[in-house]
C-alpha cells in the first residue's frame, strides 16, 4: 500500500470565485454520481446475500463507512470508483484537463483518506478488502471468491 506524507492534503473550494468553472450539464451529470449502492456494489451484495452471507452495509460507526461489514469476522469491504479513488493515478492524473487545480488535490485527498481509513480499521482488528469497480465488472468471480474464502476461513 502506498505511503502518504503525513500532512493533510488541502482541497481548494470548488467555486467560481476561486477560478473553478462548471457548466450546467456537467453539474447535472456530477449530481447523478452515487456514493453508495453503485451497480458493482449491488451486484456483490446481492450474490453474497443470496449465498447466505449476512452483512451490514454503510456502517457509519466505522472509519470510512465501509460498503459491507461482517462484524463477527471483522471484515470490511469497499467498492471504489476508479476516478474518485485514483486508479493508476500516476498515469491518469495527467488526463485531467478540466479544473485540474481542484480535481488533482481532491482525488489525492481521497486516496490519502482511504489509506488513513485502512490503517484505522486494521488497528481496530479488521481486515480490509478494497475492490475497484472495474474489478467487480471484469472479474466478479475472483472478487466474490476472495470474500467468501475469508469468511469461510473465519467460521
Amino acid at each position: 500500500m502506498k505511503q502518504y506524507i503525513p500532512h493533510k492534503i488541502i482541497v481548494p473550494k470548488f467555486s467560481e470565485a476561486e477560478g473553478f468553472y462548471t457548466t450546467k450539464i456537467r453539474s447535472k451529470n456530477m449530481s447523478k454520481i452515487r456514493g453508495k449502492n453503485t451497480k458493482p456494489e449491488l451486484k456483490l451484495r446481492k450474490v453474497l446475500w443470496s449465498l447466505g452471507y449476512r452483512y451490514r452495509k454503510n456502517v457509519k460507526t466505522l472509519p470510512g463507512t465501509p460498503d459491507l461489514v461482517y462484524m463477527k469476522q471483522k471484515l470490511t469491504v469497499f467498492v471504489d470508483g476508479e476516478f474518485w479513488h485514483g486508479f493508476n493515478w500516476a498515469e491518469n492524473k495527467t488526463r485531467i484537463k478540466t479544473n485540474p487545480r481542484f480535481w488533482i488535490p481532491k482525488i489525492e485527498r481521497n486516496m490519502q483518506r482511504d489509506w488513513e481509513t485502512n490503517k484505522a480499521l486494521v488497528e481496530m482488528g479488521y481486515t480490509v478488502m478494497r475492490f475497484w469497480q472495474q474489478e467487480i465488472e471484469k472479474d466478479f468471480i475472483s472478487c466474490l471468491r476472495q470474500v467468501i474464502d475469508f469468511l469461510e476461513e473465519r467460521k
